[in-house]
């Protein structure tokens, strides 16, 4: 007996329902197994390796101090202010590390009470003793260097070898728990992460059976219904399908309040705590240059003082990021920013340089001794400053991977600002927080620059203190005489073009018709300098330094300069 087309479709509708409700339930499960794994990696697993990571960190650190204090007393003259100030700090560092360890230890306390987790208790447990032996080896270690304080007080030291030997041995025990310590963690965190990716596979291959199931449903309801009812059919197969060829990822973008949407609330977390982990890693050493922190050790930099040096200082900053940023979510700036500032260090450092700080969207950095040649700072600082804009091009040609969008990408520019002469430099700071930076006019100078470049529509804008010392390899034109905000002499203002031996012939007659008309500007001679900036457009079409300067010329043969005016351009903003 022939069925009606609807019952045909209901029957197949029911099969699909039931087909639904085996492959939820099945989902489900696996779902929640791996949930399980993730909430034990990103919920204790991991924060209880970051703690046991702090502890080492703080245990070599007591291990400086001491090397200190041993240092300070073996000196002719010891500093009781410095060995009671390194003596404190190597007590500090010794009760921060049993802190965290207590804290650990009450960590694993509320795992122990955790039900509504499966957690691996055996490990746990073993953890459990573990943290108590770090704890003790580690106060051992201290109490064996305060009698060595003790008996050096009294007027009985030890051979300083000796007692140095002892506690390298003393430190090795406590390295010797802690690595006992960490790889329990690792191995306790890979099985998770493998078990949790075994949980993966099950679902994907349960998506697949699913995929072909419905796949063939699809092909039978077609051969049953109507033309009518084709179309739709395909859509729903051509939706299923992009779904197939997505990636797993977008599963996390499931609005409801089932265990999918647990899932993605979980995944998220754990890809965040992951993700922040490494970074932070990353970036650890990323906030001292190493170059900075040697020279601290070795004393080849004051630690408390300052001095005067002639460097060279660097400023960049994106154009319009504050407006670029309101299209894009917080994850996509920070993932901009992110790509934007490794390479841009990547060249300062390549160049020599110091990158001081990371102001927003902008970037300090400077060029100086002693990192740098005295001679040779104002060169390396202009080489970067032209390797930084040639990286803009690959940067901006990544834009689409980054964003993961062909269409609609933002315009991203960046300006720049060199000054060389005298600075400041030094560990410059509180008492507990200090920071090696620079400070100064010829600071402030560079700052100002990389914001003039807004009103002269140029990239890269330098002193003329950098344009002398930078030598005869690159190629610069005088863009004005620029009395900017905080000083009162003016500074004459350069644009860095590029290097001397790569500029085309229509760019040199550009700058020497610019330059000409900059005379004539000067002399209040406004037909020939009229006539030398069109000069330059015609060379450099689109020039905005030449057309800034035609419009100046416009304003002032309606409204000429006062009398005695001597060519100088007050910058009445920073």
């Amino acid at each position: 007996m022939r069925l009606p087309i609807s019952l045909k479709i209901f029957s197949i509708t029911l099969a699909l329902l039931a087909l639904m409700v085996v492959v939820t339930w099945l989902s489900v499960l696996n779902f929640r197994n791996l949930n399980n794994q993730v909430r034990a990696l990103s919920d204790w697993y991991l924060p209880l390796e970051q703690q046991v990571a702090s502890v080492e960190i703080l245990i070599r650190q007591q291990m400086v101090h001491m090397e200190r204090v041993l240092a300070g007393m073996d000196a002719p003259d010891p500093d009781p202010e410095y060995l009671a100030r390194e003596s404190g700090s190597f007590d500090m560092r010794g009760v921060n590390a049993d802190q965290i360890v207590d804290s650990s230890l009450r960590m694993l306390q509320e795992a122990e009470a955790q039900r509504d987790i499966q957690l691996d208790r055996a490990t746990l447990a073993v953890l459990g003793r573990q943290l108590p032996a770090i704890q003790t080896a580690r106060q051992h270690f201290h109490m064996t260097f305060r009698l060595f304080q003790i008996e050096a007080e009294e007027g009985n030291p030890r051979s300083q070898q000796r007692v140095r030997e002892t506690l390298l041995r003393e430190k090795d025990t406590v390295d010797i728990e802690i690595g006992k310590t960490l790889d329990l963690l690792n191995k306790l965190t890979q099985d998770t992460a493998t078990r949790a990716k075994k949980e993966e596979a099950r679902a994907t291959q349960l998506n697949w059976i699913v995929t072909a199931i419905a796949t063939a449903l699809g092909l039978i309801f077609a051969a049953f219904v109507t033309r009518s009812l084709v179309d739709p059919v395909k859509r729903l197969l051509g939706g299923t399908r992009a779904v197939e060829a997505g990636d797993l990822g977008v599963e996390i973008q499931v609005r409801t309040h089932d265990e999918l949407a647990t899932l993605a609330s979980s995944f998220n977390h754990m890809v965040v705590g992951l993700r922040e982990k490494e970074r932070i890693r990353e970036t650890f050493g990323q906030y001292v240059d190493p170059r900075i922190v040697r020279n601290l050790l070795e004393n080849r930099i004051a630690a408390d003082r300052g001095e005067r040096q002639v460097m060279t200082v660097f400023f960049s900053d994106l154009e319009g990021f504050t407006r670029l940023c309101e299209g894009l979510t917080p994850d996509a700036a920070v993932r901009f920013l992110n790509r934007y500032f490794t390479m841009m260090a990547e060249v300062v450092r390549d160049r020599q340089g110091i990158v001081d700080k990371y102001i927003g969207d902008s970037v300090m950095a400077f060029w100086g001794p002693p990192f740098t040649d005295p001679a040779d700072h104002a060169r390396l600082g202009c080489l970067a400053a032209l390797g930084q804009m040639r990286k803009m091009e690959a940067f901006r040609a990544a834009l689409p991977e980054l964003f993961g969008v062909l269409h609609g990408l933002p315009e991203v520019n960046v300006r720049m600002g060199l000054a060389s002469g005298d600075v400041t430099v030094g560990n410059i700071g509180s008492e507990t927080s200090r920071g090696y930076t620079v400070i100064g006019d010829t600071v402030n100078l560079a700052s100002r620059l990389e914001q003039a470049n807004k009103f002269y529509g140029t990239r890269i804008l330098v002193s003329e203190g950098t344009r002398t010392l930078a030598g005869e390899g690159f190629a610069f034109r005088e863009i004005d005489s620029l009395r900017v905000a905080g000083k009162l002499e003016p500074v004459k203002v350069y644009e860095l073009i590029g290097l001397a031996d790569e500029i085309s012939d229509s760019i040199r007659h550009a700058v020497q018709a610019y330059e000409s008309g900059l005379a004539h500007y000067r002399a209040q001679d406004w037909d020939g300098a009229e006539a030398a900036f069109r000069d330059c457009l015609a060379n450099a079409p689109g020039d905005k330094p030449s057309q800034v300067m035609l419009g100046r010329i416009a304003v002032f043969r309606q409204t000429p300069p006062e009398s005695g005016w001597d060519g100088v351009w007050v910058a009445t903003g920073k």
